[in-house]
């Protein structure tokens, strides 16, 4: 990890904290400072390559020397813990490149539809902008392979145009209005990824933040988003960390330290080693201590989401608001392994300023581990906070004296039930098809210089989805097998006008324009609006 002024973190290498279930270790790999078991850990490499070097020079067949190897991997981590994970190299890259911020390519959004690569939009300061592609341009062919019709997915699309920077792909392009096929040849570059999907001021006093994972440049583009807002007025803050998986701790530290206090804990961390113990506390003036402060957290936030939500609710300094979080308390170092796979090894578990272990309980089957917000669900956890039983074992408390639980994620404030009331099975299938994204963005081509000198307050306040687009989509949605079903369509058609809307926005206007409509049925988002009150009053003490 780099080394963070917060704390007294003495591992070298990044640390990542992040929910990914994946599966592996590298036989053979040694680490510094071995244990007392080192013996055993030889002996048992020893027999592992006896095995394998058998079976490769006398088995009656030819084997799948690697498929043997992978195996072997697999057997090896189900003793451990759900999150220690091998990647190998061929994927590390892809892995990576979410939490990195940024990836080399040619810097496009897309979807697919009816079995065609769109270009939703090029990314701005990209090579696809710069060479001049432009939204609705169906790419047809990379390098002279044809894409098209053939099955394509989204792994194969970043394995085509991803790439070395310096690096040509050449692209033939439809374009509408054109008869013959475009080509261009594009130099791939880096691509920044930002973790920040937006920021904006719902009204004359509240901002709203959402952080979608913490990346390695996720601390800068929050600060950004925060003096933007401050100088916009800013008087009380909604962070939203709803899905937010984790990633890089020292993010999630720099940025718990803007609203905490000098020398109030933020999180430490023990493992087997010592060497893994630290503590990480408030060390700087923060640009947001003393002013209400909501942060939304639900069942896909986990690690270092909970890293944040943890500090702020045990020093007492804002109102946490949504549903349990998803309790991943395990800390991996990320280790490069010799032949550029990598080892992410569990080290340690986190505890937050209380003492609260946020891990759930994993046990000896990761079936049941990687099934639990299934359970959750069943036994309704998401509709009625009173389903979760606490161990009063685990009770610990805050900096004020307020109850808080361990044993399993962060448990909010203030609990808001999962809103199904408007969901249908129809509604799910328009997603699943990719025929509501396919019609607004369809909707958006046709519409676009209108909607751009409508300018977005004006389409905010004033659009409507007409019955004539609603039919449109019924339609569409027919081409595309999704069968009319009346009363689902009638139970979800107002979250139906809804998404349409939102997502038309995005087209014009991305997430600056998604958000504020898409947050109009988020009930976590809707209940804390009508919270701050009680925020403020944790803000004074």
């Amino acid at each position: 990890m780099n080394q963070n002024k917060n704390s007294s973190f003495q591992i070298k290498l990044p640390i990542i904290v992040f929910t990914t279930l994946a599966a592996g270790i590298l036989i053979g790999a040694t680490m510094a400072n071995p244990s007392a078991n080192k013996d055993t850990v030889l002996e048992g490499i020893t027999r592992i390559k006896e095995i394998l070097l058998q079976v490769d020079q006398n088995y009656v067949e030819e084997v799948d020397t690697e498929k043997l190897v992978n195996s072997a991997i697999n057997g090896i981590i189900k003793e451990l813990d759900p999150h220690t994970s091998y990647i190998p190299s061929k994927d590390l890259e892809m892995v990576s490149a979410d939490l990195k911020g940024n990836f080399e390519g040619i810097g496009i959004e897309f979807n697919i539809f009816n079995d065609t690569l769109y270009v939703v939009a090029p990314l701005s300061g990209g090579p696809s902008e710069e060479a001049g592609l432009q939204s609705g341009d169906k790419i047809i062919s990379v390098d002279g392979k044809n894409i098209a019709g053939v099955g394509l997915t989204n792994r194969q699309v970043h394995e085509n145009l991803r790439g070395e920077k310096g690096s040509e792909v050449k692209l033939e392009i439809m374009r509408s209005g054109l008869n013959e096929i475009v080509e261009y040849t594009i130099i791939r570059d880096k691509i920044p990824q930002y973790s920040v999907d937006v920021s904006y001021m719902v009204d004359d006093e509240i901002g709203y933040i959402k952080v979608s994972r913490f990346s390695a440049t996720t601390y800068n583009e929050f600060m950004e988003a925060l003096n933007g807002l401050k100088e916009q007025g800013l008087k009380k803050l909604i962070l939203d960390l709803q899905d937010n998986p984790g990633g890089y701790m020292d993010k999630a530290i720099n940025m718990a330290d803007e609203f905490l206090k000098d020398n109030a804990m933020i999180v430490y961390t023990k493992g087997k080693e010592k060497r893994y113990n630290s503590e990480a506390r408030a060390i700087k003036d923060g640009k947001f201590e003393e002013s209400p402060l909501i942060v939304l957290i639900n069942e896909g936030s986990a690690s270092a989401s909970e890293i944040v939500s943890g500090a702020i609710q045990d020093n007492d300094r804002g109102l946490i608001v949504g549903r349990r979080s998803f309790g991943k308390g395990l800390v991996q170092m990320p280790v490069p392994l010799k032949d550029g796979s990598e080892l992410r090894l569990t080290i340690s578990r986190y505890y937050t300023p209380s003492g609260r272990s946020i891990q759930k309980p994993f046990g000896e089957n990761p079936d049941e581990y990687r099934q639990e917000m299934s359970s959750r669900y069943e036994h309704g956890e998401y509709f009625v906070a009173d389903s979760i039983e606490f161990n009063d074992s685990l009770k610990y408390t805050t900096a004020n004296g307020r109850v808080v639980y361990g044993g399993g994620g962060i448990m909010p404030d203030y609990f808001v039930p999962l809103d199904t009331t408007q969901n249908s099975t129809y509604l799910n299938r328009l997603f699943l098809s990719n025929s509501l994204r396919q019609y607004t963005f369809s909707y958006y081509e046709k519409n676009k210089s209108r909607l751009e000198k409508m300018g977005f307050e004006k389409y905010n306040s004033e659009f409507e989805i007409s019955d004539k687009m609603l039919d449109d989509l019924i339609s569409l949605g027919k081409k595309n097998d999704v069968q009319f079903d009346k009363e689902g369509f009638n139970k979800s058609k107002e979250l139906i006008k809804l998404y349409c809307k939102a997502y038309i926005a995005r087209n014009v206007w991305n997430n600056k324009g998604f958000y504020p409509i898409f947050n109009q049925q988020n009930e976590i988002f809707k209940e804390a609006l009508k919270l701050f009150d009680q925020a403020e009053r944790l803000a004074k003490k």
